[in-house]
């Protein structure tokens, strides 16, 4: 089926009022920064309540001991120590070093070069080389062979520069110098967003992805033409987002690692972390604190699971319910609304991720779904957790397009590499 390309009617929506940066809120951040919310009050059975629930502990799934006569301490191991595709937690992209808790990943920093001599640092989460996937502790996707379209993936290659071995670049540039923002629409929908800026910006052939070795990587470049000497400053963190990309928590050239923000969201009823660093359009690259990628554009959308598509499909909800209760997170949070409203990220619903399906792609292929008036009012709206729920209720009426419109690809390509599974 041909794609609806939703893209000129979310981009008309959001562009009728966008207007200039000065003085724009920032945009809701999409990873989280944050510490466990403290438990405390003793109710009934050993149960705690959690206070100040955090971007984590929304989405952290519940002690297996709550109701039961034992602690904790007398559960056996997940099932998933014993093998991965079981239910408990796992991390995935095993290359970095994951702080759960606080929603990071600290991941090595590479050194590299465009063809032109500027500086490239960039990191690497996903390979169609099977092999070094597993070598290098990064995710495998078999997709991204077909990504290989037009601007879709730039080529690079091994040269001996100064005596040492260098991944140059032929071509892709990101400016980092834009200020990210966001503008919340007018209530009682915030989105769309009245105004908006991604806070880096690729200029027309720039893609994450990148042909070495004739295999596809999905390297992000997380900062561009900046001397080592001048990131090292932001080692400890602090760092300087005219320099670097908005996920950046903190970037030590000198340790060659960088530490990145994270973004809670599920795959098929599983709690996830993800890295967002890239999308093909403006209005997603804002909402996501992520990079403009003009070259992902040329990537073909809409035929998710068929042969040779480079896509998996990413679910995403405008009107979900917000937290109406002050300091109380709502239960069934979710969406574009409540995120603009500042309750935190919009919990997007991933499709199929390693270990739990074979269809795995950093690339997703956005799908906006937005609840009837009629589910409102009727209270069936509710938290999606996986794509068949979220398709089910798109077939029972629920849930339509943007504006009631068709249901399917806004024509939106984000880059999220899968992290780590909850469960």
């Amino acid at each position: 089926m041909k794609p609806l390309n939703l893209a000129p009617l979310l981009m008309s929506l959001a562009l009728a009022a966008c207007g200039g940066g000065g003085g724009d809120s920032p945009a809701p951040s999409a990873g989280p920064d944050v510490s466990p919310g403290a438990a405390s009050g003793d109710l009934t059975s050993g149960v705690t309540a959690i206070q100040n629930p955090t971007a984590i502990t929304e989405i952290q799934p519940a002690p297996a001991s709550i109701g039961a006569d034992v602690p904790a301490t007398y559960f056996g191991t997940a099932p998933s120590t014993v093998q991965k595709e079981l239910v408990g937690p796992y991390q995935l992209l095993k290359a970095g070093t994951l702080d759960e808790e606080k929603g990071r990943l600290t991941l090595p920093l590479y050194k590299g070069r465009l063809a032109s001599g500027e500086t490239v640092w960039y990191i690497l989460t996903d390979t169609d080389d099977e092999a070094n996937a597993a070598a290098l502790g990064i995710n495998f996707s078999s997709k991204l062979s077909y990504a290989a379209v037009g601007r879709g993936v730039r080529h690079a290659s091994q040269q001996l520069i100064d005596g040492e071995t260098v991944v140059v670049f032929e071509s892709g540039r990101v400016d980092f110098s834009p200020v990210h923002a966001v503008t919340p629409g007018a209530e009682p929908h915030p989105f769309p967003p009245s105004a908006f800026q991604p806070g880096s910006v690729g200029d027309a052939d720039y893609s994450p992805l990148a042909m070495i070795g004739g295999h596809v990587y999905n390297a992000p470049i997380v900062a561009f033409g900046t001397p080592a000497a001048t990131l090292d400053a932001f080692c400890n963190g602090n760092a300087d987002y005219h320099l670097v990309h908005d996920k950046v928590v903190s970037i030590c050239p000198r340790d060659r690692v960088v530490t990145l923000a994270l973004t809670t969201g599920f795959s098929f009823g599983r709690p996830v972390l993800y890295l967002s660093t890239e999308a093909s359009h403006a209005l997603p690259a804002a909402m996501e604190g992520a990079t403009l990628a003009p070259g992902l554009v040329d990537i073909k959308v809409g035929n998710d699971d068929t042969a040779f598509s480079a896509v998996e499909r990413l679910f995403a909800v405008v009107n979900g319910a917000s937290n109406d209760v002050a300091g109380e997170v709502h239960p069934q949070r979710q969406g574009f609304d409540s995120a603009l409203r500042g309750d935190g990220g919009p919990l997007n619903v991933l499709g199929g991720i390693p270990t739990v399906a074979t269809d795995y792609s950093p690339l997703w292929d956005l799908n906006v779904g937005e609840w009837t008036a009629s589910a409102v009012s009727h209270d069936y709206r509710a938290r999606l957790t996986g794509e068949f729920e979220f398709l089910g209720n798109v077939q029972r009426g629920f849930l339509t397009g943007p504006g009631g419109g068709p249901f399917g690809s806004t024509g939106f390509i984000v880059n999220c590499p899968i992290v780590s599974r909850f469960l």
